[in-house]
């Protein structure tokens, strides 16, 4: 059964290219509310656990330093349907396969810097959702 949250990172390169309010507001038109949010940085520490589910593949190292090397926007989004309708609204991993007017496709510089995270499930929506906000920060 689908929930109706999920969490979402816009990426350091996303906010050094000062795309944060763009895609904020790609967001919000799409229908999102937006349930928790905070500018922050990932520490190492913070980056290998989030990711942790990747520390096998030999791009974890590249990971780890990118999602630190700058802030980053965390949030968690509300919407019915948020996961799927989400996944929908950012496009393909690969901004060159990305959808037109999705995220990606409009922000994303490659495969490696592409703008945002978005859940991939709504177990996983829960699970980054706590790691990065404490229920008194949910709305």
């Amino acid at each position: 059964m689908a929930t109706n949250r999920t969490f979402t990172m816009l990426k350091p390169d996303a906010v050094e290219n000062g795309h944060i309010g763009a895609i904020l507001e790609k967001i919000t038109a799409a229908g999102f509310k937006i349930a928790a949010m905070k500018y922050t940085q990932l520490s190492k520490r913070d980056a290998q656990q989030f990711y942790a589910v990747h520390n096998e593949r030999p791009f974890f190292g590249e990971l780890v330093e990118f999602m630190t090397r700058g802030p980053i926007v965390a949030a968690i989004l509300e919407k019915d349907n948020a996961v799927d309708d989400f996944r929908a609204l950012i496009g393909a991993t690969n901004p060159e396969e990305a959808a037109e007017g999705t995220i990606r496709k409009l922000f994303a510089t490659s495969i490696g810097e592409n703008a945002v995270h978005g859940s991939d499930s709504d177990e996983n929506a829960a699970i980054e959702g706590a790691f990065h906000f404490s229920g008194r920060e949910i709305f």
